[in-house]
């Protein structure tokens, strides 16, 4: 195997790769990536076995056929430090020769026929969702992933297929979010992604790909990047059955003003309580030690007052993410969840109960 590619090139794609490295043990072959040329081609890939990364390059010359592994951090520390030249990357017997002008390289090998292999794209199912939709809506659940839960299925986000539209789902068991796209479909079916997979799909695509699924596995492809992730095996929690199935009231607020307010009381501590009247919204702080307040004058539609306390983050999350100047505030009592709603947009959130 022999090549030679321009330092740059080679390095934009070993950096983005690195994810998908076993960072934890370098005695695995997992902490490889495997190198093949063939037609011309370089194809680079990487897997921890849960995700994969396959990447194809065309803008190499000079090339010798053949397979290679090497160690995907030493490799990149190694990239770094050279000059934005022309690279020559050759197999010598069971060591990877790296090559610049005066400088050279050699790091051993694994037998590249040990790599662990990625899923066939073949018989696998179409997942009819652009690749813009597919990112603007994972983006928008991505917060409410829980961490480490115990239920393995809450550390990753449900991709809910229905017969007339797809719901993206994750809760953290405090909060809800939900988003959808209009589709139709003939078949009914979950996908729990792992969180880990869900924030590298959002830095990997741009252009249009395809996305595709079994009941193990959910590929994404395009041109000359092929991204794969492992599902978690589980159970989603039955989410329809916390959102609300009506509201007594149902606000329309204007995103601005909350977020500076939410802001302005909660630069301490997080915990916010709202209280809603007819003429405003007043905000205070819920720490003990200090107290913060600041208020909105505006018309609402309220009979006398109502309030609704929250872990503040879980607010600033859904604020940041919606595109209108107005959101849709609903809730029928303060020890109730509430209902936050931007269009296909929204999260429902566990309050916080008060002895006052």
């Amino acid at each position: 195997m022999k090549l030679i590619i321009n330092k740059s090139v080679f390095e934009n794609v070993v950096t983005s790769i690195q994810p998908f490295l076993d960072k934890k043990d370098a005695s695995s072959i997992t902490s490889h990536l495997l190198l093949v040329v063939e037609n011309d081609n370089l194809t680079i890939k990487a897997t921890d076995y849960e995700m994969g990364y396959k990447a194809v390059l065309t803008d190499i010359k000079d090339t010798l056929s053949g397979s290679a592994t090497v160690n995907g951090a030493n490799l990149l520390g190694i990239i770094r430090r050279l000059k934005n030249e022309d690279i020559i990357i050759e197999k010598i017997e069971d060591n990877l020769l790296i090559k610049q002008n005066r400088s050279s390289f050699k790091l051993p090998m694994y037998n590249p026929d040990e790599f662990p292999s990625f899923p066939e794209l073949n018989n696998l199912n179409n997942l009819e969702v652009d690749t813009i939709s597919l990112i603007n809506s994972i983006k928008k659940i991505t917060p409410a992933i829980d961490n480490n839960n115990p239920k393995f299925e809450l550390n990753g986000a449900l991709i809910d297929i229905k017969q007339n539209k797809i719901n993206f789902v994750a809760t953290d068991t405090r909060r809800l979010a939900v988003t959808y796209v209009d589709k139709q479909s003939t078949e009914a079916k979950q996908l729990i992604i792992p969180k880990k997979a869900i924030i590298e799909i959002q830095k990997l695509f741009l252009d249009e790909t395809t996305i595709l699924y079994d009941d193990t596995n959910l590929v994404i492809n395009s041109n000359n990047v092929t991204f794969f992730t492992r599902l978690i095996n589980g159970k989603f929690p039955d989410y329809e059955r916390i959102i609300p199935n009506s509201l007594k009231y149902n606000l329309s607020l204007p995103k601005d003003q909350l977020v500076e307010s939410i802001k302005l009381v909660t630069s301490i501590f997080a915990n916010v309580k709202i209280t809603f009247s007819s003429n405003s919204i007043v905000f205070e702080s819920l720490d003990e030690n200090s107290e913060a307040k600041t208020q909105i004058d505006i018309d609402l539609p309220v009979d006398g007052s109502f309030y609704l306390a929250a872990n503040s983050k879980y607010l600033l999350d859904f604020l940041s993410l919606v595109n209108n100047n107005n959101i849709s505030i609903g809730f029928n009592e303060s020890n109730l969840p509430f209902y936050l709603e931007d269009g296909k947009f929204s999260t429902i959130i566990m309050p916080l109960i008060l002895d006052r």
